[in-house]
């Protein structure tokens, strides 16, 4: 079994608040609880800044030092592609093996808007990588939303074209899940026998909810997958 942590939307920034919340003292305690933790691998899936400055992605650096395991990441709508590149080169991928799973990375941020698109582009590439897996089953990761979230968040700030994703994704029977974070809520959805995870915000949360959190997946080597929301 493989064990694999989420965190999402950090917003950390040079100015203490962001948000009305402190996010770099928020995702140290975070960071703390998770370092407590025995996994195998740490996923952050965007928006690691607010406002994308490389002063941002190199504080965040140093709050992610107590984390020994693999981090993995990707950009959200606040990045910027060019200084996260500067600080995390190391840490940014298309696919992680872990195990008998492999984890895909789908890019749906576009310049300059909150809500996401897949493009047609991305959408081949991703046809091809899902048929070349040699593993027996896939977790996929992005930034947007791929359904309506149910609740005050505003969907039309998610993915956009989520019907072509879904017929890429019909295509490929060794798919499990697909996780994300951009609503700063939890919540879990089911589509076509696929588990659909949100994963929550360490910097705050767009609903009612006061605490921050993480996500916690156990990949079973039978394509299972449970999971928790670790809340602080």
């Amino acid at each position: 079994m493989i064990k694999l942590i989420q965190i999402s939307d950090c917003h950390i920034d040079d100015d203490k608040l962001t948000m009305g919340a402190d996010t770099q003292l928020n995702l140290e305690k975070i960071i703390a609880e998770i370092a407590k933790l025995s996994f195998d691998a740490l996923l952050i899936t965007g928006d690691l800044t607010h406002n994308g400055t490389l002063s941002a992605y190199q504080r965040l650096k140093e709050l992610l030092t107590p984390i020994k395991q693999p981090i993995y990441v990707f950009g959200g709508n606040h990045d910027q592609v060019e200084h996260l590149s500067d600080v995390f080169a190391d840490n940014l991928f298309s696919t992680i093996s872990l195990d008998n799973w492999t984890v895909v990375n789908i890019d749906s941020v576009q310049p300059n808007k909150t809500s996401g698109r897949v493009t047609q582009a991305a959408l081949n590439t991703l046809d091809k990588q899902l048929g070349n897996i040699k593993s027996e089953h896939v977790m996929l990761a992005l930034h947007h939303p791929v359904v309506p979230m149910n609740s005050s968040w505003d969907d039309s700030l998610s993915l956009e074209n989520p019907q072509k994703l879904f017929q890429t994704l019909g295509k490929h029977s060794k798919i499990r899940s697909i996780i994300f974070g951009h609503a700063h809520e939890a919540a879990e959805f089911t589509r076509d026998k696929l588990d659909i995870i949100s994963c929550p915000s360490t910097a705050l949360q767009f609903t009612n909810e006061p605490r921050i959190g993480f996500n916690i997946y156990n990949l079973h080597t039978n394509g299972m997958l449970d999971w928790q929301t670790q809340w602080i």
